[in-house]
């Protein structure tokens, strides 16, 4: 295990885990890095193992049968993504698209050994389980948004979300790239946006959101 895998290991799960099984992860675990839009797990591909997150961002996504996506969650430091290691643990193809929201870094775990520890040590099942529980109600909150929030209040909680995420209020985002993560149309995008920026809670520039209140 290299000094910086053994560093990020212990700063952002030495509270979590022993040190034993945090020296087995510097040992067999891949150290993974991945800029700002790059597609780190496509649909129906073959997943290898599991992602902890060290630092920044990914955006999970779900496609439909026609072919648009939606976001369901993001990955930030400390998680890890539950519907790769339900994929992992069945040895299924990816149903859903991991792309790096942010400039990522994060250590892939490979599948024989998730169901290792799970048996060896109580503190890396016990993760697993608040992981699975975190992701779900992710879901249904995703699931909510969907069913019983209008469109605005879908864009203003992103607009927010997104805020945390990329830790700035600066947001370099397209109204294409919303109406994705939205399930909805650029055009409907664009007059809330204009309709935010009237109220002076968001000032709009060329591919760009400045957030002024959120």
């Amino acid at each position: 295990m290299n000094n910086k895998t053994a560093e990020l290991l212990q700063a952002n799960y030495g509270f979590i885990f022993e040190k034993e099984l945090l020296q087995e992860m510097g040992e067999v675990g891949k150290l993974m890095e991945a800029k700002e839009g790059e597609v780190i797990i496509n649909y129906q591909q073959t997943i290898k193992g599991m992602p902890l997150m060290l630092s920044g961002a990914i955006k999970i996504s779900r496609q439909d049968n026609d072919g648009d996506e939606l976001a369901l969650y993001y990955l930030e430091l400390g998680d890890t993504c539950t519907m790769t290691m339900t994929c992992c643990l069945g040895e299924q193809k990816s149903s859903i698209k991991a792309i790096a929201e942010t400039d990522v870094t994060f250590l892939l775990v490979p599948v024989q050994k998730m169901k290792e520890w799970t048996k060896k040590y109580d503190t890396w099942m016990s993760f697993v389980f608040e992981s699975y529980n975190n992701r779900f109600n992710e879901l249904l909150d995703t699931v909510d948004n969907l069913a019983f929030s209008n469109m605005q209040e879908r864009l203003s909680k992103y607009i927010k979300d997104q805020v945390m995420i990329r830790k700035t209020t600066v947001l370099e985002l397209s109204h294409q790239d919303i109406a994705y993560d939205l399930h909805t149309s650029r055009v409907v995008i664009s007059r809330l946006l204009k309709t935010l920026e009237k109220e002076g809670k968001i000032e709009l520039g060329r591919n760009k959101i400045m957030v002024i209140e959120y």
